[in-house]
């Protein structure tokens, strides 16, 4: 069955913009998931990405700010998840422990100065991030016998910090 020109600029028009799945955009407009997305590849190789179109309208709808909180929240689900992991693994020795933490602070930091350019209010944070950062480092290099207690307090530490800066 031939479909209208109309009918595939719709299917690409609910998928892009409307961010529909193609799946639905296709059952909306009557036309079968293979045609959809045969339309979609042969637009693909004639230069019209749809997935670019689309990623792009989201940026472009939603606003670079809810992107970047998006991609924050993101990261922070997996600090969380590793830090969970670092202190529930007793087979890790303390001090192999704090140097991870260096890391992970320090990728958290990363993290953070490239959404602040975007989202102002992760500046105090990233700053809080820094000095725990900082402290990680001066109990690895002079304090290595803390170390463990340094873990211990940085878990509970963390929670007060969300609390403080969202």
């Amino acid at each position: 069955m031939a479909h209208s020109q109309e009918t595939r600029d719709k299917v690409r028009r609910l998928y892009v913009f409307d961010r529909i799945s193609l799946e639905m955009a296709a059952l909306q407009c009557g036309v079968s998931m293979s045609t959809a997305s045969r339309w979609k590849s042969e637009a693909q190789k004639a230069g019209d990405d749809w997935d670019k179109f689309r990623a792009a309208a989201i940026l472009a709808g939603d606003g670079i700010e809810n992107v970047a909180r998006a991609a924050l929240a993101g990261f922070l689900t997996q600090y969380q998840s590793t830090m969970d992991a670092l202190n529930t693994n007793a087979d890790i020795a303390a001090e192999k422990k704090v140097a991870m933490l260096a890391s992970l602070a320090d990728s958290f930091n990363k993290t953070v100065a490239a959404s602040k350019r975007v989202l102002p209010e992760t500046s105090q944070l990233a700053t809080a991030m820094e000095v725990v950062q900082k402290l990680a480092g001066f109990i690895r290099e002079r304090y290595p016998k803390h170390a463990q207690a340094f873990v211990e307090v940085l878990e509970p530490f963390g929670e007060e910090l969300a609390k403080v800066y969202g």
